[in-house]
């Protein structure tokens, strides 16, 4: 009974690890289309990239908890 219940719990991560890993891009298509009608400061532009860029290369590493996070924080900046 436990082992079909791990067995359970493992396949349900393991399903849904992709589907976590498909939000980063739908992030970063949502600040691409931002930064083009943007009216932030210079400033604030350049901290969005910054977070795009790391939340990007993380995303590429499979670290998804940290990309969304930084890609979140960044459109949070763009008020999106």
């Amino acid at each position: 009974m436990m082992k079909k219940l791990f067995l359970a719990a493992a396949m349900v991560v393991a399903l849904a690890a992709p589907a976590l890993a498909n939000q980063c891009p739908t992030l970063m298509v949502k600040i691409d289309d931002a930064m083009k009608t943007t009216t932030v400061d210079e400033a604030t532009k350049a901290k969005v990239m910054e977070l795009y860029t790391k939340g990007k290369a993380e995303h590429e590493a499979g670290d998804h908890a940290a990309s969304e996070k930084d890609l979140d924080e960044a459109m949070k900046l763009l008020g999106i």
